[in-house]
């Protein structure tokens, strides 16, 4: 078994669960309306892709300086070869790269639903051809004369 590889492989799952958890914040602040969280999280997980992706280079180097090949196939026959610690390692991280795949479909989704809403709220808003709130504040409902929101 090569300890090099299974260090690695160590190193990338710790760093997708660190990703997992983002996924997890980002979701909970979608869900909350804070909307405000979002850059700070969004440029926390742009360098945990960073991180991921570096981690995964250096254990595709690894593979090939085992004689394997750099892509899955080849992580798979290093893993087999490498004996059971190896192989379950690889299959963790397989299984926790399938989760993160997973919550960040459904952030996306989520994404997409809110931006939905706001394009339909939008059109709306510019179908009536005219605005709902006048430069007084008077809120208008069709041809009658509105009413102050501000003094109720």
């Amino acid at each position: 078994m090569s300890s090099l590889l299974l260090n690695h492989l160590t190193q990338e799952h710790a760093a997708v669960g660190a990703f997992l958890e983002l996924l997890d914040q980002e979701a909970a602040a979608m869900s909350q309306g804070n909307f405000a969280a979002l850059p700070a999280l969004a440029e926390r997980k742009s360098h945990l892709i960073e991180q991921v992706a570096l981690l995964d280079k250096q254990r595709e180097i690894e593979q090939i300086g085992l004689g394997y090949a750099a892509d899955r196939s080849g992580a798979d026959a290093a893993a087999a070869a490498g004996g059971e610690v190896l192989q379950a390692a690889w299959r963790d991280l397989r299984e926790r790269a399938t989760q993160a795949r997973e919550h960040n479909h459904r952030n996306g989704v989520m994404v997409h639903t809110h931006l939905d809403f706001t394009r339909q709220s939008i059109n709306f808003l510019k179908a009536s051809g005219q605005p709902l709130y006048g430069p007084d504040g008077t809120h208008h409902t069709g041809g009658g004369r509105g009413k102050r929101l501000a003094t109720g």
